[in-house]
């Protein structure tokens, strides 16, 4: 039996919680899950968890997500040897391959089934399933003399079928879709997608509540090698002076970019968290203080 002291603090938590239950229901919080903390069963098995809870309890979740240390380790597997331009992976036909297997088809099948296995219920929305939802064009770079570089079928996402996904979440089901799309005016030819830039596609198109990027990183820091130095919230003007002054560097600098975009598209709210943290993204969503980094247009007075 629960200690009187034990029951009210777990009834305290309830009590907060409902707060952020009953403002977030029925809206649609785009989730991005990627990096090498897809590869962390126990981090994972509490993300999906987390998961099932929101559609529990009337959110809407839709899962975006990449893959790239599975993708590395079947093209190894397979003597694929990658080649780069200008610092990018350029995806051959063997590649994409590798791509379409390993990301599309195998991790969001086993995303979906760990959903379920959790009591939730989950589709795959990609072209392996018969389900695609993305289209998009080929992408390129420029060289020194301005002329257009080939990066293979690597692709950026033009178009989300928004319909077919509103559909699943309106029915209690929790769309999976991977950052591989199908080549606008083919049936099934794939590309190649970065999975930040996809999910930020996907919930700019959604128009959706909140869009959350689960990483192994807990949120915007001032200093990258310090954990301590994390900003609990942004405005989109403090972003743009952070990211003026230099403050923010590496692979942040295209994340944040690319949240500002997102912001102006509509998105209300974007969050940054460690999904390394047991439940962090309950933490963070129903939680008076979360646990990362969130980005608003403007403050609430």
């Amino acid at each position: 039996m629960l200690e009187n002291k034990d029951a009210s603090e777990k009834a305290d938590v309830l009590i907060e919680a409902m707060k952020w239950i009953r403002e977030h229901r029925g809206k649609i919080t785009v989730i991005k899950l990627g990096g090498s903390l897809m590869e962390d069963e126990v981090a994972m098995m509490h993300l999906i968890i987390d998961l099932v809870f929101m559609e529990t309890v009337g959110m809407k979740p839709v899962v975006v997500h990449g893959g790239g240390a599975a993708i590395s380790e079947a093209m190894t597997k397979a003597g694929i040897q990658p080649t780069f331009v200008q610092g990018r992976r350029y995806t051959d036909d063997a590649t994409l391959g590798v791509v379409r297997e390993v990301l599309a088809r195998q991790i969001s099948g086993s995303l979906v089934d760990q959903i379920q296995f959790y009591g939730g219920n989950a589709v795959a929305l990609s072209e392996p399933f018969g389900s695609n939802v993305l289209y998009g064009k080929k992408a390129t770079i420029k060289d020194d003399a301005g002329e257009n570089v080939d990066l293979g079928w690597v692709g950026e996402v033009t178009r989300v079928d928004v319909k077919k996904i509103e559909e699943y979440c309106d029915q209690g089901i929790i769309p999976v879709i991977p950052s591989y799309t199908v080549l606008e005016g083919t049936e099934n030819q794939g590309l190649n997608v970065n999975a930040d830039v996809a999910a930020t596609e996907v919930a700019k198109q959604l128009r959706a509540h909140k869009l959350v990027f689960v990483s192994e990183v807990n949120g915007v820091r001032t200093d990258p090698n310090d954990p301590n130095s994390m900003i609990d919230s942004l405005t989109a003007d403090e972003a743009r002076k952070l990211l003026a002054s230099g403050a923010i560097v590496g692979g942040m600098i295209p994340k944040i970019q690319s949240c500002l975009k997102t912001i102006e598209r509509g998105v209300e709210k974007i969050h940054i968290i460690n999904g390394r943290l047991r439940h962090a993204i309950l933490l963070e969503i129903f939680t008076s203080q979360g646990v990362g980094t969130e980005i608003v247009n403007e403050r609430r007075s």
